[in-house]
């Protein structure tokens, strides 16, 4: 998988925030915002193609942290930016 090119995340009053919009008449703005861990894994893997033990690693690799904990975080993480169509499948 792959983060989709076309977002980017923006500080906005000292949040980390990707801005979705609606895709038809009933559908709102949505906002995707992201604590420092969750910034640092997309900031690292923009460009690349990774996996959840990728974005896992990412985690292990900057904070001290049990490697349970990264992979449910860097798991959360991922299935966030699926749902809200953030990822490219490949």
């Amino acid at each position: 998988m792959k983060i989709n090119p076309i977002y980017k995340v923006r500080k906005v009053a000292g949040e980390n925030i990707i801005l979705l919009q609606g895709k038809t008449n009933g559908d709102m703005t949505r906002v995707v915002a992201f604590n420092e861990s969750a910034l640092l894994m997309w900031d690292t893997l923009q460009g690349k193609d990774f996996t959840v033990l990728d974005a896992t690693q990412v985690l292990l690799d900057n904070y001290n942290v049990d490697p349970d904990v990264a992979s449910a975080d860097a798991k959360k993480w991922v299935e966030t930016l699926q749902e809200n169509g953030l990822l490219l499948s490949e």
